[in-house]
């Protein structure tokens, strides 16, 4: 864990959250010039930052985010240029088994090209020539070449060296129990560690946004979903894209091994927010049936049991429990371990190194805030990325430099607002 040595009393913007947005939104302020501080109650990317696949992709986004995903790749890419986070353009291809999979990817492929993106629809004979020797019967794939992977486990913390080399500050260890207000205005922000007067504040808490926000009296309906992966010992496939096959997905990794997950891997727990944002979440739900497992478990009691209110003057719910850390979804990750193997029969050489859980922000329609809180003057919001975040940091990170210095920012934000579910 690292830590600033000057504490500071007054800074132009405060962040809230050592995740992939946080960092990528200061290191873009701090090169902008403003005097930035961003604080994380754990260490830095400790949550789903550094626990998700890793990839970054303009294949399959909400339209939406299509310009995002697009600019993404040539932020990635300086930043590759300057420290080391693993990023590397070796292809994605969605593989099709079916007609009307080739036709749904086909009708987003031709919207999206409007926004820049570059893929291509293959054939049976073309996508097999990316992949090891299979055993299903792939009828083709939507591929792109352009897209890739940066590695979790180390990106955030690149990013963040780069904010620090630019004037940031950054304390790990040090959790935001709430801000002040003045003339209804919010100025100041609330640490374990003393208060902090700011500009402004960016909320990019990750799964704890609706807890902040809510504290503050702002309703952000966001749920955490609980997604998990495993990694394979070193071993050679003999492929280095990423591979989306529907019912299971894979990519190479910079530690020689795979990531290997499905999308049906998550499980949404029901807890007493799952009731009161029954209404929002309820068609979500339904028609993600097949990809979201909806379980009850002790989760429930242990979030019953954080307060939705409370002051900032004494120890907070963001001290007393720093990291999310839920154990994997075995039976959704031992799917896609099985269903990877009988696709792809290769892998049968290689071992599971490690498994791992993580919880997914995730919204009513599955795209983020990113916009100013309107309820509360000075104060901003990132968040609710639904498993969509890591790739498009460094975008969204400049994208949110943009909004909270007041200049125009390069995406349209109309389809992010906050109030878009009231």
């Amino acid at each position: 864990m690292t830590t600033e040595t000057q504490f500071p009393a007054t800074v132009d913007v405060a962040i809230i959250g050592g995740g992939i947005i946080g960092v990528s939104t200061a290191l873009a302020l701090a090169r902008a010039g403003v005097r930035t501080a961003l604080f994380e109650k754990g260490t830095l990317a400790c949550e789903q930052s550094s626990r998700n696949w890793g990839w970054v992709r303009t294949l399959g986004r909400d339209m939406p985010e299509v310009p995002l995903a697009v600019r993404a790749h040539q932020l990635w890419s300086d930043i590759q240029a300057q420290v080391e986070v693993g990023y590397r353009r070796n292809g994605l291809v969605y593989l099709h088994e079916n007609e009307a999979d080739a036709a749904a990817n086909e009708t987003w492929l031709r919207e999206a090209r409007a926004h820049g993106v570059k893929a291509d629809m293959l054939g049976r004979e073309a996508a097999l020539r990316l992949l090891p020797q299979s055993q299903r019967a792939w009828t083709g794939g939507m591929y792109s070449a352009g897209d890739g992977v940066a590695e979790p486990q180390i990106a955030t913390q690149g990013v963040a060296a780069l904010a620090r080399q630019a004037g940031a500050m950054i304390f790990e260890g040090c959790a935001v129990r709430g801000v002040e207000k003045t003339a209804g205005r919010v100025d100041t922000v609330i640490t374990e560690r003393g208060a902090v007067r700011a500009q402004a504040v960016l909320v990019a808490a990750g799964g704890w946004s609706r807890l902040f926000c809510g504290n503050l009296g702002v309703d952000f309906p966001q749920l955490k979903v609980r997604g998990s992966a495993l990694r394979t010992e070193p071993f050679d496939a003999g492929v280095s894209l990423a591979i989306n096959g529907k019912d299971f997905t894979c990519r190479k990794r910079a530690d020689g091994g795979y990531t290997v997950s499905q999308f049906s891997a998550s499980l949404a727990e029901v807890v007493p927010d799952s009731f009161r944002l029954m209404g929002k979440f309820l068609r979500t739900w339904i028609e993600n049936n097949a990809l979201v497992r909806v379980r009850f478990s002790k989760r429930f009691f242990e979030e019953l049991a954080i307060p939705r209110r409370f002051p900032a003057d004494r120890e907070s719910p963001y001290e007393r429990c720093r990291v999310l850390d839920p154990s994997p979804y075995a039976r959704g990750i031992d799917q896609a371990w099985t269903r990877l193997q009988q696709a792809f029969p290769i892998f049968r050489q290689t071992r599971i190194a490690q498994s791992w859980g993580g919880y997914i922000d995730v919204t009513p329609d599955a795209m983020p805030v990113m916009a100013p809180v309107a309820q509360a003057p000075g104060l901003f919001l990132a968040s609710g990325f639904s498993g969509h975040g890591f790739g498009i940091g460094p975008a969204v990170g400049e994208t949110m430099a943009a909004i909270i210095q007041g200049r125009q920012a390069p995406v349209d934000l109309q389809p992010f607002r906050l109030e878009r579910y009231a």
